[in-house]
């Protein structure tokens, strides 16, 4: 007997709306970076966190629930 073990991840579909969202937002948020201050490294490091967090929220934005079988294909 075949066990079938469902499950699911988030993710961004290849080829999507979605995808094209992500990286409109990406691009945005790049741009909007203010990076005219960089003059030690614990400001280089805020320029960073800033750029994490706001890509991180873009990514949730922009995501949805993939079920993963064994048949799911493999990117």
């Amino acid at each position: 007997m075949e066990e079938n073990i469902n499950s699911s991840k988030f993710s961004i579909t290849k080829n999507s709306e979605e995808k094209a969202l992500f990286i409109k937002d990406v691009s945005s948020i790049i741009k909007n970076l203010d990076i005219s201050n960089l003059s030690d490294i614990d400001k280089l490091e805020d320029v960073i966190n800033i750029l994490a967090s706001n890509t991180e929220h873009a990514w949730g934005k922009n995501l949805k629930l993939v079920n993963i079988t064994r048949h799911s294909k493999k990117w």
